[in-house]
């Protein structure tokens, strides 16, 4: 079908062609679906009687599961192709979204998470890596920086209008909705053009291969940054309402709007001068944010930690991924993305689940403390294992 017809990997400088456009709104729509839920399921969690230490688990049990499968998604994008990955992703994700709606048991609720996990740990990593197929190498970390807007777009409303519609209609007008946005990103998606899988690259998935190594390095940064994002997509909404801080829908579409803003530049100045520029200004902000988001006593603070995460996550993450994905050899740019994401994923679960014993034992304020030291071991990291080094004369391919 025409969706897996064979395109050459773009030779000229043109970040913007047809093929990228669709990439790009296939991404909105299916991150528009994934954001409106992100704080909402707690919501719908304790309306189904859960715990905390229940709403950390089902957040985390989902980014697990994306985890767990994101090393054979990578083998895929090479053996399989990147249309093949891409579409069985999507449409996972939408059938597990959409029978959110028919949900009304704790367990139920666990194993469709999972199954939602496996169709976004597809979908995502399929994702990232078609994206870097069409975006010229010399330019990879301005595309990369293009491409993720989709997602912060659709995370400037997606939150906001998820907790605005959970009041105007049901839990289950509301996942189904979610459910279409991923109809229509599986309808664009169907148009790409997808690269030709080389069958020269082609190779039987070794039982122990599930990352790439050249890509660690970025990765396990990422880990500790989305460690820290883990506290504020699961329990800023129940931190704010405990403060008695209101706004957190304009929290969250903010965020997106400073993510936005620092990817119009971040971008090229990590092509032009490496992620030595980028890091330590960008993970700053976050840490921080973190501290603001622990002291929280009003709206104008909620909204200042808002643009600062916002700022440094829209400059650290896709230069973390350029810097991944550029150091890994041709045949293992699928791998160097599934492994790029598989350490999002890991942070973002980890944090869920260790936040949730936090707030149960402790408070809310704990968790953006705790979070804050997190973004200190990265920086620890980075001075230690980066700094310094010529980790910026990268291969570009």
């Amino acid at each position: 079908m025409s969706s897996v017809q064979a395109q050459n990997v773009p030779q000229d400088d043109k970040i913007f062609s047809r093929d990228f456009l669709y990439i790009w709104i296939a991404n909105f729509f299916i991150f528009l679906g994934f954001q409106m839920t992100i704080p909402t399921i707690p919501l719908f969690v304790k309306d189904l009687g859960g715990s905390d230490q229940m709403v950390g688990i089902i957040v985390g049990i989902f980014t697990f599961s994306a985890l767990l499968i994101r090393p054979y998604a990578g083998h895929a994008l090479e053996n399989k192709g990147r249309g093949f990955v891409y579409l069985i992703g999507l449409g996972i994700f939408v059938l597990s979204v959409g029978a959110f709606a028919f949900t009304a048991s704790i367990l139920i609720l666990i194993i469709i998470r999972i199954i939602q996990g496996i169709g976004w740990g597809f979908s995502t990593t399929a994702g990232g890596t078609i994206a870097t197929d069409l975006i010229p190498p010399k330019r990879r970390g301005e595309g990369m920086g293009y491409f993720g807007l989709s997602g912060n777009i659709a995370l400037s409303f997606g939150p906001s209008l998820g907790l605005t519609l959970v009041v105007l209609i049901s839990y289950q007008q509301l996942f189904l909705l979610c459910a279409f946005c991923g109809v229509v990103a599986f309808l664009f998606a169907m148009r790409i053009r997808y690269k030709k899988v080389d069958p020269a690259h082609q190779t039987k998935v070794a039982r122990f291969d599930v990352l790439e190594k050249s890509a660690l390095q970025p990765s396990i940064l990422l880990f500790f940054i989305t460690f820290a994002f883990g506290g504020i997509a699961t329990f800023l909404p129940l931190h704010a309402q405990e403060r008695g801080v209101e706004g957190i829908q304009i929290y969250f579409f903010i965020f997106a709007v400073f993510i936005m803003v620092s990817r119009l530049f971040s971008g090229r100045l990590y092509d032009r001068k490496g992620h030595k520029m980028i890091f330590l200004p960008a993970v700053s902000l976050i840490f921080l944010s973190m501290l603001l988001l622990a002291w929280l006593p009003n709206i104008t603070v909620l909204l200042t930690a808002a643009a600062l995460f916002g700022l440094g996550f829209g400059a650290v993450q896709p230069a973390l991924q350029a810097w991944a994905v550029n150091r890994a050899p041709a045949d293992r740019k699928g791998m160097a993305n599934a492994t790029f994401f598989s350490c999002f994923d890991l942070g973002v679960g980890v944090g869920a689940i260790l936040f949730g014993q936090i707030a149960a034992m402790l408070n809310y304020t704990s968790i953006y403390l705790t979070a804050a030291g997190s973004i200190v071991i990265s920086i620890l990291i980075y001075v230690f294992t980066a700094l310094g080094k010529s980790s910026d004369n990268i291969k570009v391919g």
